[in-house]
């Protein structure tokens, strides 16, 4: 009797699925589109806000939001309503929400170390598909590659964990939602990571005191605090555990302070809701009532503004004066092979020379070569730069005239 109700049950949350999906797709404007990694095309939906088409020489911040287990890209939208933050926030952003590959009873996971599922029992390497997905969006949306975040929602926070450890330098900053880190250390992140977490003291599915939750992965999950501690020794915080805020019936701000690269940690817990999103919509299939008390969408965005991966190209030069306006001019032939010619075009200002400086970087932010740094005045310039030497991939122009900076990417293609 066992076998036949468990697979009705399989069936029923299916159909509910597919449900969801179709009236998801009817109400969004989102894009569904795929990439093919590791043998197998990986699933995402992309968000623009609307200024995105109007806006033009604009780098937009990214946020990568994974659902949780049972999750999907259209739940982890509905859930999170990070789309709609996305639009209404006075720094408008991009949201994508990439899937964890489906098991053969239709359910998604994320291979986030001793969780969960499908993903974890076939070792997929969502690491890697997390890599090329970024990768993708640098190539085709006009992102700011020193402004990716990640978050998630239970197995899809302990995803944006694991990125954390393993993919460090191409993220600014995580935000796990009702989560803890599954991965087994030691953890070697290759910088300090800033971290907003939100849990909820209600929480039975991931339990904020650590242990075997009631869900359905059935598996340990170590002490929020005891994570965020191993985090702040990586970070290099000063000051742990400071409590800002803790009152009954409120809810619990913690954070881990003077750390390096100003890599903080914050902790909200909540005494109301549960496994949920702060401040967000109910699970569409399980999950409990979402705090009232907090808004993670505000929290993490707040968070994320003020935490930009600079890595190597964060130190601008001495300047001399400022400059009125400037603009770095799209590269032609852009995709190239291996040369390229750079324009760029400077005006304004007080009319005495401005310090210039023209560098290119990898899809890392690793510096590759400079090829203008002098004073200059206002005028237009050109400049060649020959790649014979670097493999196919992204790459990125970055101007600094005076005080100011543009970034535009380009795209070598052998």
């Amino acid at each position: 009797m066992d076998r036949p109700f468990h697979f009705s049950v399989l069936r029923y949350i299916n159909w509910l699925s597919f449900l969801i999906l179709f009236l998801s797709v009817i109400q969004t404007q989102a894009q569904y589109d795929s990439v093919y990694v590791d043998g197998r095309w990986r699933t995402f939906l992309v968000h623009l806000p609307p200024e995105y088409d109007s806006a033009q020489d604009t780098l937009f911040s990214l946020i990568l939001a994974m659902h949780g287990g049972f999750g999907s890209a259209y739940n982890m939208e509905n859930q999170s309503q990070l789309s709609a933050k996305a639009d209404t926030a006075a720094n408008p952003f991009i949201v994508v929400y990439p899937e964890g590959v489906k098991s053969p009873s239709g359910i998604r996971t994320w291979n986030a170390g001793d969780c969960c599922g499908y993903a974890r029992d076939n070792d997929i390497d969502d690491v890697h598909f997390i890599s090329v997905l970024i990768d993708t969006l640098l190539y085709r949306y006009a992102v700011d590659y020193r402004r990716v975040y990640a978050t998630g929602m239970s197995n899809g926070g302990m995803m944006s964990y694991r990125l954390a450890a393993e993919l460090t330098l191409k993220l600014a900053a995580i935000a796990p939602v009702a989560s803890s880190m599954t991965l087994d250390g030691p953890w070697t992140p290759s910088r300090p990571m800033p971290i907003i977490h939100f849990h909820s003291y209600q929480d039975e599915n991931v339990p904020y005191y650590g242990g075997v939750g009631s869900g359905f992965s059935d598996h340990y999950n170590p002490p929020v605090d005891s994570v965020l501690n191993v985090w702040a020794g990586l970070n290099g915080c000063t000051v742990n555990n400071d409590t800002v805020y803790h009152e009954t019936g409120e809810y619990l701000f913690k954070v881990w302070t003077q750390c390096d690269n100003d890599a903080d940690i914050h902790l909200y817990v909540t005494y109301d809701g549960g496994h949920s999103w702060p401040g967000g919509e109910k699970g569409s299939i399980f999950g409990d009532p979402p705090s009232e008390k907090i808004n993670a969408d505000d929290l993490m965005w707040s968070f994320f503004l003020q935490h930009p991966a600079e890595g190597n190209t964060s130190v601008l030069p001495n300047t001399i004066s400022d400059v009125g306006t400037f603009r770095l001019w799209p590269n032609y032939p852009n995709p190239f092979n291996p040369e390229t010619v750079i324009r760029y075009t400077l005006s304004g200002g007080d009319n005495s020379p401005v310090e210039v400086r023209l560098a290119v970087y990898d899809v890392l932010g690793r510096f590759i070569k400079t090829l203008v740094k002098e004073r200059q005045f206002a005028g237009t310039y050109s400049v060649s730069f020959n790649a014979g030497n670097l493999p196919s991939g992204v790459y990125y122009l970055r101007l600094e005239a005076g005080k100011r900076q543009q970034v535009r990417k380009m795209v070598l293609m052998r």
